[in-house]
């Protein structure tokens, strides 16, 4: 973690913006870059007056663009396929991509908007909403829209602590955590419910 985040902050302070973009782009393409290293180090850079606040929410919100089309392109034509083929040893059934196509087509918006505000959620809501072939032009808007709230946010923070920004990780892994047992908790239900209905039929 500690190499991971020497790399961010070389990039940021050598590129400024476009490493915004490019780190941004990077965590949003389903890699698990820290954006709670990336946007309070940009925030940093803010409170010493080498970058703008404003500036660094349009490159967060770039960023988690580009890469987010990468990751819904991959789910749209390749991860699809490869579920309908492959699902069924995955315990996903062909129902369930029909109720998730559902899903987004009724709550695409709020999902991927409220899914960019909330860590680890936000690196990977972009591959399920490609696979459901959310309407591209909606899923952009909100990416975007949301990810320039959330990099706004955490730049804000990171301006205000100052030479303190990097004291910001240890609270949002402590959110990791939450939503990791959310989403563990989650997946036991959902093998539970497919067990079941193994058994019924």
């Amino acid at each position: 973690m500690g190499a991971i985040a020497g790399a961010i902050i070389a990039v940021i302070s050598h590129l400024r913006y476009a490493g915004v973009v490019l780190l941004m782009a990077i965590e949003s393409a389903c890699i698990p870059l820290p954006s709670e290293v990336v946007l309070p180090f940009s925030g940093f850079l803010v409170y010493q007056g080498k970058l703008n606040l404003w500036l660094v929410a349009l490159a967060g919100g770039v960023g988690c663009v580009i890469g987010s089309w990468v990751a819904y392109g991959v789910g749209a034509w390749g991860g699809r396929p490869f579920v309908e083929r492959y699902g069924k040893y995955l315990l996903v059934s062909r129902r369930d991509l029909d109720l998730a196509d559902r899903w987004f087509r009724r709550h695409g918006e709020i999902t991927i908007f409220v899914g960019r505000l909330l860590p680890v959620v936000r690196t990977f809501i972009a591959f399920p909403a490609g696979v459901s072939r959310m309407s591209l032009w909606r899923f952009t808007l909100y990416t975007f829209l949301g990810s320039v709230i959330y990099s706004w946010f955490l730049a804000w923070i990171g301006m205000h602590l100052g030479e303190h920004w990097d004291t910001l990780g240890g609270y949002f892994h402590r959110f990791d955590t939450v939503i990791g047992l959310v989403i563990i908790a989650f997946a036991a239900w959902y093998v539970w419910r497919h067990i079941r209905n193994l058994q019924r039929e």
